[in-house]
């Protein structure tokens, strides 16, 4: 059983169920015995996530991606509907019984869940019922960023956890050894290992600086981010008048949603041409998720913002310790990306830092050197298949 709730997680599922796959038909020895120590049985993947994970051969119940919202308050506003389908994901773990559940990032939603599950297995003991799958949670949740205390309740949940950021295995070890965890690498090293840029066209940006928008992979951060990024660009081109810009996003609803708001009529929009965009971009202006993760893969000099509803961001500035939101400022522990939150995420901000960084080829050098030492750190391809052998010998 696969469970992803976010796009990021969809796609992170998707590479890591095609190794597994893999990796387990391997396993597989064909026998003429009439009763074979090993069944010529392929591995069945069911759950819940979104196109990716469907594209893979994971039989989906729904569309979790759907559903994707982050921060407290408007999970809140949706309470009724992620219960819904945490209890029909919960029956039907009960009625297939597999052999392991596989949460893939999505912490809240998938922390409860395998603790909803580990808890039915415990009040089954001493019965006919001898399930005990084991659970594993791909991608730490950010514990170490706030909320640590919930660290604690980790190793009754999970069977292992699979780090991407190498500080992960080092922090839990300190604060909860019983906690089996595996740094495996980030997943972004393999993606992208194999791509190759396209030959430039007579259409791209040439002598003109290309700048990328990258709003989010959520409804509720486009609805944000849009409007402050496109009075951004605005502003840049009054002061560059030669500017290209280009906005990427991971879904079709999400780009008629952008369509439906009103863009600038010269604003170029692509869906899924993420690592194609960054290889040409001289800039993005980047929500701070996931995705400043892949600009700085590209070497992409940055500008990071992040807006929120009131209640979440009044919530999330008392529990949130670390000093920075962009994960390559959290692993070089300094702002190499320009970061704006909430009232500071403004176009006037947001435009000055970025004219600052067009500007100054030597400060966009140190950016990009600064970057490799970050990607070289998240150590060597394979991560999907250190992942898949962690979980195999797990099980």
């Amino acid at each position: 059983m696969v469970i992803a709730g976010e796009t990021s997680g969809d796609m992170l599922a998707a590479e890591l169920v095609k190794t597994l796959r893999a990796e387990l038909m391997a396993e597989y020895r064909y026998s003429d015995d009439l009763q074979p120590l090993h069944a010529d049985l392929a591995p069945r993947f069911f759950g819940a996530g979104g196109q990716r994970m469907a594209a893979a051969g994971v039989e989906l119940e729904f569309d979790m991606t759907s559903h994707a919202v982050t921060g407290l308050w408007e999970v809140l506003r949706k309470y009724r509907k992620f219960k819904q389908l945490f209890d029909r994901l919960y029956q039907l773990a009960l009625e297939r019984e597999p052999h392991a559940i596989i949460c893939v990032d999505f912490s809240g939603f998938n922390r409860r869940f395998a603790s909803a599950i580990k808890k039915h297995v415990r009040s089954q003991r001493g019965t006919f019922n001898n399930w005990n799958p084991k659970i594993i949670q791909y991608v730490s949740p950010q514990v170490w960023a706030s909320r640590p205390g919930r660290a604690y309740t980790m190793p009754a949940a999970y069977d292992l956890l699979l780090s991407i950021f190498p500080f992960e295995k080092d922090w839990y070890a300190s604060r909860v050894p019983k906690l089996h965890v595996e740094f495996v690498g980030h997943p972004i090293i393999d993606r992208y290992a194999t791509f190759l840029p396209q030959p430039a066209t007579e259409t791209s940006h040439a002598s003109s600086p290309l700048v990328l928008l990258l709003p989010g992979s959520r409804p509720g951060e486009v609805k944000r981010h849009l409007p402050v990024l496109c009075d951004s660009l605005r502003k840049l081109r009054a002061a560059i008048p030669g500017i290209c810009a280009r906005m990427v996003l991971p879904e079709e609803s999400l780009v008629q949603q952008a369509k439906a708001m009103g863009l600038p009529a010269d604003l170029e929009v692509r869906l899924s041409s993420l690592a194609e965009s960054l290889s040409r971009a001289d800039l993005a202006i980047a929500s701070t998720g996931t995705v400043t993760m892949e600009c700085a893969y590209f070497g992409v000099p940055t500008v990071a913002l992040y807006k929120t509803s009131w209640p979440t961001y009044q919530i999330g500035k008392r529990l949130i310790t670390v000093k920075y939101m962009a994960m390559p400022n959290l692993l070089a522990n300094e702002e190499i990306f320009p970061e704006f939150l909430q009232d500071t995420a403004t176009a006037e901000n947001i435009s000055r830092a970025a004219l600052e960084l067009l500007r100054d080829e030597t400060r966009r050098n140190t950016i990009k050197a600064k970057l490799k030492e970050i990607i070289t750190s998240l150590g060597n391809t394979g991560a999907s298949q250190r992942a898949t052998e962690a979980i195999i010998r797990t099980l």
